[in-house]
């Protein structure tokens, strides 16, 4: 499975998502939206002009966004 996390290092649910994933021990890339414009912009795509994070996208293009523990376990 590849994943890719966007978010900010001080988005409370992004380290919440990072924290279920790294505690099943499911391998993902983290992107900082902050740090990264490509990152933003590649967010800003998806929600057709939002920035809501954490912004989760699997390989197959498919996403979550702002996902609870439940949501994303069960997309997991």
């Amino acid at each position: 499975m590849s994943l890719t996390v966007y978010g900010a290092s001080w988005c409370p649910d992004v380290k919440r998502s990072r924290a279920l994933l790294d505690g099943l021990g499911i391998e993902y890339s983290y992107v900082d939206v902050e740090a990264d414009a490509a990152a933003e912009a590649r967010v800003r795509e998806l929600q057709n002009g939002a920035r809501r994070i954490p912004t989760i996208v699997w390989a197959d293009g498919t996403f979550l966004v702002e996902p609870s523990d439940d949501e994303l376990s069960a997309r997991l």
